[in-house]
């Protein structure tokens, strides 16, 4: 993991942060000594959010996929209650 920086030092010198998360990895904020964000490149937040496979080719290589699965519903009313 990159580096720590405080808010107002962040601030001062986001350049630097931004080129420090380009190289380095993510960069953490804090403020009043919590964490409270973090920086970092694109890459790594694509690779963060974005599937490596879509949902679609995902189902396809599925160890279930060929499986027949009853989807029939029941006709059955249900159970009776007393209220």
């Amino acid at each position: 993991m990159g580096s720590t920086w405080k808010l107002q030092d962040a601030k001062n010198r986001f350049s630097e942060v931004v080129n420090e998360a380009e190289r380095s990895g993510p960069q953490i904020v804090t403020r009043r000594g919590r964490e409270a964000a973090v920086v970092m490149s694109v890459e790594d937040y694509r690779r963060l959010v974005m599937p490596e496979v879509n949902l679609v080719d995902f189902l396809r290589t599925s160890p279930l996929c060929g499986i027949e699965i009853d989807v029939e519903r029941s006709k059955e009313l249900g159970r009776e209650i007393d209220l």
